[in-house]
């Protein structure tokens, strides 16, 4: 949630900010809701003050005389104009609160202009995508891939992308999960392990709600949502609390199961693993100080790289332009990787800076040794990484002329054989 500060201050900004990100904001409502809100809190403060006078002047007065009488006939009429007015202010405080839920995060001024995500700009390439196996084909078209990766029981089970994964299947996502959180700890991330439902509070916190309903599986009648990525429930992990500034920044990092309902997607984005509902990810998180947020993205940046570095994946990194950029960033970097059988770029991570944004509604603070005062902690985070699409890559990428999947030196010890077999 933004400032109220910087809406009322300075408009003109924030609609700059919404025509960057090209969305369809009515600006004006809010602050004309905002303008009645204060009015009616003006109107209440200072019923509030003539009570207080006439409470002054009532201790001053004998009690039975016919000026006491009168004033407690007046206090009578402000008490009942007050508890009115009070209800209106609170009304309106409500209506005022869910409109600033519609207001996005404002880009960061280094956002690159843009509707579409062609035109996110290439921040950095790494690897040869030539050096890949001449023998890459996409992944569904390889022999024996549905006996380890079975999409058609997973569409009988429960429904279209919820794959079982078997065998070697199986082992490999182990493999690679363990991969990453051993890694990231390395790295100085704690590990975390979240609930994978979350109620509407943490949803609403972290943007998902009232932006993304469509997106999410919703229990009933508990109004429990499935997770969409861990970053819900550990940012959530501090709602409410005040941190101590020399504990900044707080990092950790989790694995969840990821469910996403993905409503829209069609053609050739959704086959095989590209896009699934159900998936594996581990999400790195930072609680930062608000001087430190864009060092710490680069940071963020950096060890999730690393990791697609250590598999010998070639990949790009890919700064997002306004329109690609999301409800709740300030700036985000999405990492894809080369997958040479399909011939295409397949995002493995996004890094997102979401300033005080996220902490704002979720109330997380630290205290300022300084001030001695609460103020908000800017929050990060990043896939670190997301299972299927590296997978996919490395399928691809990794295919020997025998039809095996030969394992890149940094995986081998978590899958425990040099070679990943279809049959």
């Amino acid at each position: 949630m933004l400032d109220p500060k910087i809406l009322r201050e300075s408009p003109d900004l924030v609609r700059a900010g919404i025509a960057k990100k090209h969305l369809d904001v009515d600006l004006d409502a809010v602050l004309a809701i905002d303008t009645a809100w204060r009015a009616s809190l003006a109107e209440v403060e200072g019923l509030r003050s003539k009570q207080k006078a006439a409470n002054n002047e009532m201790a001053a007065l004998k009690k039975g005389s016919p000026e006491f009488l009168a004033k407690v006939q007046e206090m009578k009429a402000v008490s009942a104009e007050l508890k009115a007015k009070d209800e209106s202010l609170k009304q309106l405080g409500e209506k005022l609160h869910a409109a600033m839920l519609s207001v996005p995060n404002l880009p960061h001024p280094s956002v690159p202009e843009g509707r579409t995500s062609e035109q996110n700009v290439v921040f950095s390439t790494h690897g040869d995508v030539a050096a890949v196996s001449p023998h890459a084909m996409p992944h569904w078209e390889i022999a024996g891939f549905s006996s380890v990766i079975d999409f058609a029981r997973g569409s009988k089970v429960t429904g279209a992308g919820f794959p079982f994964y078997v065998g070697d299947g199986a082992k490999i996502v182990r493999a690679l999960l363990q991969f990453f959180l051993d890694e990231d700890v390395k790295a100085g991330y704690t590990e975390v392990s979240p609930p994978i439902l979350v109620n509407a509070a943490s949803a609403t916190a972290t943007g998902q709600l009232p932006d993304k309903e469509g997106q999410m599986y919703e229990t009933t009648p508990d109004r429990l949502f499935a997770v969409p990525t861990a970053e819900v429930p550990l940012t959530n992990f501090f709602r409410d609390e005040i941190l101590e500034e020399e504990a900044l920044p707080v990092c950790c990092c989790a694995y969840t199961p990821c469910f996403r309902r993905e409503a829209g997607s069609y053609g050739k984005d959704v086959r095989g693993l590209n896009r699934v509902h159900q998936f594996d990810k581990v999400e790195l998180l930072k609680w930062v100080h608000p001087t430190q947020s864009y060092a710490e993205l680069d940071k963020l940046r950096d060890d999730a790289e690393r990791l697609l570095r250590k598999l010998e994946l070639p990949y790009r990194v890919l700064l997002m332009c306004g329109g690609d950029l999301g409800f709740s960033q300030s700036k985000k970097y999405d990492l894809e990787v080369w997958a040479a059988g399909q011939k295409r770029w397949l995002e493995v991570s996004s890094c997102s800076n979401f300033e005080s944004f996220q902490a704002r509604r979720a109330q997380i603070r630290f205290r300022s040794k300084a001030t001695g005062k609460p103020e908000l902690v800017h929050t990060l985070n990043g896939s670190g990484l997301a299972v299927p699409r590296v997978l996919a890559a490395l399928l691809e990428n990794n295919l020997q002329a025998d039809g095996r999947l030969k394992m890149p030196a940094a995986l081998v010890p978590y899958f425990g054989r040099e070679f990943f077999s279809f049959r």
